[in-house]
This record gives C-alpha cells, sequence and structure tokens, in this order.
C-alpha cells in the first residue's frame, strides 16, 4: 500500500493505493487519524484499492468514530469495485457516507 495527503476543496484527502491489508493497515490508520487530530475535516480516496482486509476496514471505523467525537467530516469517496463488495458485505456502505468524488461531497455539502 502507499498513500498520500492531499488537501482539496477544505479536506484532507487521504489516497490509498493496491492493497490495504494488516500488513499496512497501521500506517493508513495513522494517516487518517493524523488528519483529524489536526481538526480537518476528512475524506479517505478508495479509487485505487485493489484489496482491502479487516484491519483496513478498521481503521475507516476508527477514523469515522474520531471524526464524530471531534464533530469533523468524514467520508469515503471514490470507492473502488473491491472495496466496495467488502464495505456492502459488512453493511458498513449504509454506515460511511460516501460519494464518487471529493467534488460530489463537496457540491453533497452545498
Amino acid at each position: 500500500m502507499a498513500y498520500e495527503v492531499m488537501n482539496q476543496n477544505g479536506y484532507d484527502v487521504v489516497l490509498l493505493t493496491d492493497d490495504v491489508d494488516l500488513s499496512c493497515s497501521p500506517e493508513a490508520r495513522k494517516a487518517i487519524l493524523a488528519c483529524l487530530e489536526r481538526g480537518r475535516d476528512t475524506l479517505v480516496d478508495l479509487t485505487a484499492v485493489t484489496y482491502i482486509d479487516s484491519s483496513g476496514v478498521a481503521s475507516l471505523v476508527e477514523g469515522f468514530q474520531t471524526a464524530k467525537k471531534k464533530n469533523l467530516k468524514f467520508g469515503l469517496v471514490g470507492v473502488s469495485e473491491a472495496a466496495m463488495s467488502v464495505l456492502e458485505l459488512a453493511r458498513l456502505d449504509k454506515v460511511f457516507p460516501i460519494h464518487a468524488s471529493v467534488a460530489a461531497r463537496v457540491e453533497a455539502d452545498g
């Protein structure tokens, strides 16, 4: 897994790529939580994720819960088919705010 953090339209966007599994999910968790600790609304871009396991999903859930506690916006954008199938299996597609892109999320914010 590789990741990149960038700022787009007022959000910190954590772009995750490749496999998000037990060997690298601590890095993903750290990147997501670092954005939230800085008090930034955060989106996780899963466009380039080819595989995500339960540890990767747990990092997303922890980010979502942390954002809620801090009154920050959090969501997923560009969720790949592989990642969406795991989220649907866990029924988390009904929990996370999910948008096609950062622009779609910004538009939804109004």
